[in-house]
């Protein structure tokens, strides 16, 4: 079946349309990200406080995670995680330029922001700033922060579109 030359614009439009929203998807969570942790840092001074009661179920709690998500391969030189991780987003950017899909692009725009912003952080404290910490009826979550939230979230969107991909393979 031939594309009109038209339709093949409007499917180029849509290409790009999706990179530039993963771009901006980028730059919104590495600024949310880096934004979050000055006023952490320097507005709220949360090392000297330790930790600080939000909501009934949140507390900004200072953690300078050393290691990665659960403390995972801790004892490692921060420039080891930096490396990786830059590799990581070298890799996905070449993903955000080929992608042909909305969600794999809006999942490597949060995954790169996310590795961003913790890159910066071992880069400037060799170590990165978590504080997010949310708990209820006894259970507690590990603490994170922003740039762990995008990543997670990024994977997530990427997993929902492999699940999506295979629908539309299985009803053609």
């Amino acid at each position: 079946m031939m594309m009109t030359q038209s339709a093949a614009h409007q499917r180029k439009d849509g290409f790009v349309k999706g990179r530039r929203l993963g771009c901006l998807v980028l730059v919104l969570v590495l600024l949310a990200d880096q934004l979050s942790k000055q006023w952490i840092l320097y507005g709220l001074k949360l090392p000297e406080k330790g930790s600080v009661a939000i909501l009934p179920w949140l507390n900004f709690t200072m953690v300078w995670n050393h290691a990665v998500t659960f403390g995972m391969f801790g004892g490692h030189s921060p420039s080891v995680f930096i490396i990786v991780s830059l590799m990581a987003v070298i890799a996905l950017c070449v993903v955000l330029i080929r992608s042909r899909r909305l969600l794999v692009s809006l999942a490597c725009g949060g995954i790169i922001g996310g590795a961003l912003g913790n890159v910066i952080d071992r880069l400037q404290y060799k170590a990165v700033v978590d504080f997010l910490h949310f708990h209820v009826a006894g259970w507690s979550w590990y603490v994170f922060n922003i740039a762990d939230s995008a990543i997670v979230c990024g994977v997530g969107l990427w997993i929902l579109d492999s699940f999506l991909a295979d629908r539309r393979r299985n009803r053609s």
